[in-house]
């Protein structure tokens, strides 16, 4: 995947490989030593169904690896995105 800054990705819609919106990027989880990006923070879509993902609040967390592709849309793997 090609590089791209934090800030293009910011209020980006999160949408599965099987095109369901599961919410708006809120915010990153890197780790400071590597350098990587762990985790994605999402506002979910009210329609989406969160059983089997981490919840905190009323944030959901994805993780980055289940990223597939970024362009107008982040789009992850339905079933990597899951913890």
């Amino acid at each position: 995947m090609a590089r791209i800054l934090a800030r293009r990705l910011s209020k980006k819609k999160i949408v599965t490989n099987e095109g369901k919106v599961i919410g708006t990027l809120k915010n990153l989880v890197v780790d400071f030593e590597t350098g990587q990006i762990i985790d994605m923070i999402v506002y979910p879509d009210p329609s989406f169904d969160s059983s089997g993902y981490r919840v905190e609040g009323d944030h959901l967390f994805v993780p980055f690896e289940a990223v597939k592709d970024i362009k107008d849309y982040i789009i992850v793997d339905r079933y990597l995105s899951r913890k």
